[in-house]
């Protein structure tokens, strides 16, 4: 049945007539499985006006030429034939119908060659064509894989076998293609020049995980033990897939890191780190490293490794946190300001984790902020007990930093409470201390006696600073009277004040002691050193109305002796200022 089918085939591949000159036709190439047969279709003519009552032909086997003695395949005339083609070979077509289809059986692999047809119409009329076919031996089959095989596209596989026996027909089936997904298996016929082959077709949804999967296609014939076979590795293409990249990481300043990133694709991806929008290294690979070496926290951001191929693109980010200690606080430069105003002071840092920022003030906290990067400090009217140095101080578990700052208050005199005079037995020392900014002017005022003493008067005032505390001391040698008092006076551009100092005793008895003459000798000292300095200042040419004038109606008699250093004995005062009781 098989034969009758593949003799119907030759007989309607040539039904027709060729006519014309010498010629022939057949399929230039043929294919066959080894130890099967193969039917060579063929088809000759010759010129009209040759009418042979008898044609015959032959076939040879690699060259067309009889002086070369090629080995003869078949011979119409006689069955004698090369002994590699005896019992192996017949002619299925009708030479008189110009038919000269030949059958070659049990192909060994030393019958793969060309195949020449010579036609003999008998005396002189005998005709090699150049016309061949050339015959081809396999053991496998052929599998043709598509241009590409891709995830998300259906792909198709075709295993094309051979079929030019009219005796044996090949049965045809796929190995390993259990595992693809979607698969689907279709059979047809196909014929190309004269030749036919079967052709199975395996068509399937590939996955990543089918690359360098191994596919078969097997070749059987019923009756027969021959078994034919090919292998064929997929290459599936797909769109890059990141296997493994770091998790967000927290790190130390000053540590090293290194970032890693795992690709997988088909074909080979780019892969490049970037931060931001910048790249930072990048290159054709399955993994590509990132090395951070004492990082800073410039290194902080977002990076991000991309792994892209012609398939797509996908990409893979993280979080690298630099933890530090606080920089350096920036806090305003130091202020001026008057008694009264406003400040507003602004505190800044940089760190990782936020900081506790605090404003010291003489180891005393001032404000305080807990995990944020600043901190104001208001202070709606300043008095001078804020004036002084201050820290701005930035501390997390990483470290502690911090700034220093001057506000410096303007401020009226203030006269402090140890402002007193002390008398002893023969002495009176007034002290005035007096905190101000800028620096006061302080003065000593004996208003009964219309007399006021300041630090030019070297003689009986003398002064110290520290801090913005000034310190005027008025020594005066001699006993007190009773009825005396004096007056600080200290004043700047931003005020004046004036306070009456407060008598103290060295000795709480010591009036009792002294007595009333002795009162009365002490006032007298007193009025003299008066006097003493007044006479002085005119000695200086000093016309004006001066702080210092004699008195002339002192409100107590006094008696006594005044000595300044370099004063004049008793009766030499005299002559200087002479005073009158009442």
């Amino acid at each position: 049945m098989k034969a009758a089918g593949a003799l119907l085939t030759v007989g309607i591949l040539f039904g027709g007539t060729l006519g014309g000159p010498w010629s022939a036709w057949m399929p230039q190439t043929i294919v066959a499985f080894e130890g099967t047969c193969v039917a060579i279709p063929c088809r000759f003519d010759y010129p009209d006006e040759l009418r042979p009552s008898a044609v015959h032909g032959i076939w040879y086997f690699n060259s067309p030429y009889p002086r070369n003695y090629p080995p003869v395949v078949y011979k119409s005339r006689t069955s004698i034939v090369h002994e590699s083609f005896q019992g192996r070979t017949r002619l299925l077509g009708d030479l008189q119908a110009h038919n000269c289809s030949l059958q070659l059986s049990r192909l060994s692999p030393e019958l793969a060659g060309k195949y020449f047809f010579r036609g003999d119409l008998g005396g002189y009329n005998q005709y090699t064509y150049s016309e061949h076919s050339n015959l081809e031996i396999v053991n496998k089959p052929t599998i043709v894989p598509p241009v590409a095989v891709v995830v998300g596209t259906e792909a198709e596989l075709r295993c094309v076998v051979p079929d030019n026996c009219p005796t044996m027909k090949p049965v045809v089936s796929w190995l390993n293609h259990e595992a693809l997904g979607g698969q689907a298996v279709f059979g047809q016929l196909e014929e190309e020049s004269g030749t036919w082959s079967q052709v199975s077709l395996l068509k399937f949804q590939p996955l990543r995980e089918n690359d360098r999967h191994e596919l078969g296609c097997q070749v059987t014939f019923p009756n027969t033990t021959f078994l034919f076979e090919a292998f064929a590795t997929l290459d599936v293409k797909y769109v890059p897939r990141i296997l493994q990249v770091n998790s967000s990481l927290e790190i130390t300043e000053g540590s090293d890191v290194a970032l890693v990133c795992v690709a997988d694709s088909n074909p080979l991806a780019l892969l490049a780190w970037f931060k931001e929008e910048a790249v930072l290294r990048e290159e054709p690979s399955t993994n590509l490293t990132l090395e951070l070496d004492n990082v800073t926290h410039a290194h902080d951001g977002i990076y991000t490794c991309v792994a892209e191929n012609v398939y797509g693109r996908v990409n893979r980010s993280l979080a690298l946190t630099v933890m530090y200690a606080p920089r350096k606080p920036s806090v305003n430069s130091s202020v001026v300001v008057v008694e009264g105003e406003q400040v507003t002071i602004l505190c800044t840092t940089e760190s990782n984790p936020e900081p506790i920022i605090t404003i010291f003030k003489e180891k005393q906290i001032v404000a305080t902020v807990v995990y944020e990067s600043e901190l104001l400090l208001e202070i709606p009217a300043v008095t001078h007990e804020d004036d002084g140095e201050y820290w701005c101080v930035a501390e997390n578990q990483y470290g502690q930093r911090g700034s220093a700052f001057n506000l410096t208050v303007e401020f009226a005199p203030i006269i402090l409470m140890e402002s007193k005079c002390t008398a002893a037995r023969d002495t009176v020392q007034c002290v005035c201390a007096v905190l101000a900014n800028p620096e006061p002017v302080i003065s000593f005022e004996l208003p009964t006696r219309n007399v006021t003493v300041n630090e030019t008067d070297q003689e009986f005032v003398y002064s110290q600073k520290t801090g913005y505390t000034v310190t005027s001391i008025l020594t005066l040698r001699g006993e007190p009277d009773s009825q005396l008092f004096i007056v600080c006076s200290a004043r700047n551009l931003y005020g004046t004040k004036n306070q009456q100092l407060q008598f103290h005793h060295s000795n709480n008895l010591m009036w009792a002691k002294v007595g009333p003459v002795g009162a009365v000798v002490a006032f007298a000292i007193l009025i003299a050193a008066v006097c003493y300095v007044s006479q002085t200042r005119k000695k200086k040419n000093v016309n004006e109305n001066s702080s210092f004038v004699q008195l002339e109606h002192p409100p107590v008699a006094y008696s006594g002796e005044y000595r300044p250093p370099g004063a004049l004995d008793k009766s030499e005062s005299k002559e200087i200022c002479s005073l009158e009781s009442h």
